[in-house]
């Protein structure tokens, strides 16, 4: 579940969608900057600005192609503890918590408390998620929530069961489009439809499954039961590296997307990710970088039942494993904290969301009078 840098389609766009989607642009909010700066001039901060938050490593889907599937099923932050941590949290200069995972951060049964603490705060919260426990915490998803992005990858019950099974008998699909409609009513903060793009193939190279064809129904689908955007994603490896494709299965996936373009108004955006943009242009799946520390990692964290990460990309990966929570406060483990032990030129050559950040961080020294902005979103 990791977060791709995501782009607006070719042809439209609001303002406003623009703005959020503007990770770079982000850096230069009036709350936000200051942290930023700090992290260019080499200096450490008293906490993250955002962090990724996994409640629990538990999933109720059985997904094949799962990317966090060697970090699933090894436990959760305990209830108790977990109030604690939001608690921490609240306490600290988060400005933002985004819920996600490793497993689905609903099931863990903390989970209304956990959005209710970090919302009382004044802590801005998103949720990435599979869909199907939205209607145990209806309230606060629609009422706390900046937004809410679920992974759905089909546009029909048939093709999520072949690549979204159940871990029991009955497909989750009805369930999770009954969930996004009824959140899409009620919702005061952004809902999107996320579709990550995936093939199978034989021992011959032969497709045997694929989802590729659904693209456009998927992507109307998301429109009419009330999404604010409809994302495509380019299906990745379990090394993070965009994973090559046909010619013809490219043009097939552009066509389509072309056609929900359309549909594109000022309540409803179709995205691509910048893998899938690296994809369809035929980019390599190698991105260098020349610098050898990620400041984006100073003012994000991955916080896991088994640790805390640098990062998604590398939540598991014991080299970028920073601490832990549960032998110690949030703040404690936070002081203590190496944020520099991943090198990005050697560790992180896969099409990063945060590497344009990572580089205009890099020349802020030089010009420490930039212009700033109004805050508009603290999810950098």
């Amino acid at each position: 579940m990791d977060e791709p840098r995501t782009q607006l389609g070719d042809a439209v766009g609001t303002q406003f969608v623009e703005r959020n989607l503007d990770l770079v642009g982000k850096l230069y909010q009036r709350s936000v900057h200051p942290a930023v700066l700090d992290v260019a001039q080499g200096r450490r901060l008293a906490s993250p600005l955002v962090v990724d938050l996994d409640p629990t490593t538990v999933c109720d889907l059985a997904c094949p192609e799962c990317i966090s599937s060697q970090v699933l099923h090894h436990g959760q932050i305990g209830q108790d503890r977990i109030l604690r941590l939001a608690h921490e949290l609240a306490d600290s200069k988060v400005l933002a918590v985004i819920l996600i995972g490793g497993g689905e951060p609903l099931m863990h049964r903390s989970a209304g408390r956990i959005i209710e603490v970090l919302h009382e705060a004044g802590i801005k919260l998103g949720l990435v998620t599979n869909g199907t426990q939205i209607h145990r915490y209806l309230d606060q998803l629609a009422d706390m929530l900046s937004w809410v992005r679920v992974s759905i990858d089909a546009g029909t019950a048939d093709t999520y069961a072949k690549f979204r099974p159940s871990r029991g008998k009955r497909s989750a699909f009805p369930q999770v489009i009954d969930n996004m409609r009824t959140l899409a009513a009620r919702k005061s903060g952004r809902l999107g439809y996320s579709f990550l793009l995936m093939q199978r193939f034989d021992e011959a190279g032969r497709v045997t499954d694929s989802n590729y064809a659904e693209v456009y129904r998927a992507g109307v689908l998301a429109k009419e039961i009330g999404c604010d955007y409809f994302e495509v994603k380019a299906m990745l490896d379990e090394d993070h590296y965009t994973v090559n494709q046909r010619a013809e299965d490219i043009a097939a996936v552009e066509e389509q997307i072309a056609r929900l373009r359309e549909l594109e108004d000022d309540g409803f955006h179709v995205l691509h990710s910048s893998n899938w943009q690296s994809v369809r242009s035929s980019t390599d799946s190698v991105e260098e970088k020349d610098y050898h520390r990620c400041a984006v990692a100073e003012l994000r964290t991955t916080v896991t039942p088994t640790g805390v990460y640098v990062c998604p990309y590398h939540r598991g990966n014991p080299k970028g494993r920073i601490g832990d929570i549960q032998q110690s406060t949030f703040a404690e483990m936070w002081s203590a904290a190496d944020t520099g032990v991943i090198d990005p030129s050697r560790d992180c050559r896969f099409v990063c969301a945060r590497h344009p950040s990572n580089q205009e961080i890099a020349i802020l020294p030089s010009r420490p009078e930039a212009e700033l902005c109004d805050d508009f979103d603290p999810f950098i």
